[in-house]
């Protein structure tokens, strides 16, 4: 790939999200210059079943019908695809990946990002002749409204962080007027389906009118605390009541009126 091939190189980091899908309507009317939107799928046991929904009926053919390329890529280890829950659950809870809080309430660790997002749409940047000498334009989808989100800072080597919404002054409750625009339904918040910084009320939510998909949450949950336990450490929850989240909304349980706002992931590459 020459050099001019390599500057010409700008893509839209797509989470499924309000932010992200306002910006591929935005890009096909023209307002914001990106024609090439990458989604870094976490797995299909491990993004929220809706956003992948969404993303097969309306994302992906809308894209198609206005000459947009929407590219779905995935984290490979060792030859093999690899999704976050298989990690979780393959390993034994030994690699958390995810940012599960401590007994405390404090969050934990986390790489669940980078090796799930970054590296993984850093990879095909790369492939396609992003270099620190030729970087790619990178663009996110933080809204105005989340403004302390943005960080050009952040950027890996063979990028630079743009963010067109805010040259816009778009805030976030502004995507749903510019989805609808399109003839589109708004899309499902979008987070892998068992991150911890889901809202209490979220939750609750999930447990109400998603049993299932809530057991395989807490699953994940059982999962590292059962090998923690094998080792003797303190177990780690899903959320900051420091309780399982099996036994959050039991018959009889006071639910914990604070949620997880303030702990939210601030890189844009998630929840957008």
């Amino acid at each position: 790939m020459t050099t001019a091939e390599t500057m010409s190189l700008r893509t839209f980091s797509f989470g499924g999200g309000w932010q992200s899908m306002a910006a591929l309507v935005l890009a096909a009317q023209g307002r914001i210059d990106f024609r090439t939107f990458l989604f870094a799928n976490v797995g299909s046991d491990s993004e929220n079943p809706a956003t992948l929904r969404y993303f097969e009926r309306y994302a992906a053919p809308y894209a198609a019908a206005h000459g947009l390329q929407l590219i779905e890529l995935h984290r490979e280890y060792k030859g093999q695809a690899e999704t976050i829950r298989q990690r979780i659950m393959g390993s034994s809870g030994r690699r958390h990946t995810i940012p599960v809080f401590l007994s405390n309430g404090m969050p934990g660790s986390r790489v669940c990002t980078k090796e799930f997002k970054i590296l993984v749409t850093g990879a095909w940047l790369t492939a396609h002749g992003a270099s620190p000498e030729n970087p790619a334009t990178v663009a996110m989808g933080i809204s105005l409204d989340e403004i302390g989100r943005a960080n050009p800072s952040k950027a890996m080597p063979y990028e630079r962080l743009v963010y067109p919404l805010l040259d816009l002054k778009i805030r976030r409750a502004d995507c749903p007027r510019i989805i609808r625009s399109a003839g589109l339904p708004v899309p499902p918040k979008s987070s892998c389906d068992f991150c911890p910084m889901r809202k209490i009320p979220e939750w609750q939510a999930m447990h109400e009118q998603e049993p299932k998909r809530f057991a395989r949450a807490c699953e994940v949950e059982d999962t590292i605390n059962a090998n923690l336990a094998t080792k003797g450490k303190r177990p780690v929850y899903l959320t900051r009541t420091g309780r399982p989240l099996r036994e959050l909304f039991k018959a009889g349980m006071q639910i914990p009126l604070f949620d997880t706002d303030d702990e939210g992931c601030d890189s844009g590459w998630c929840w957008t």
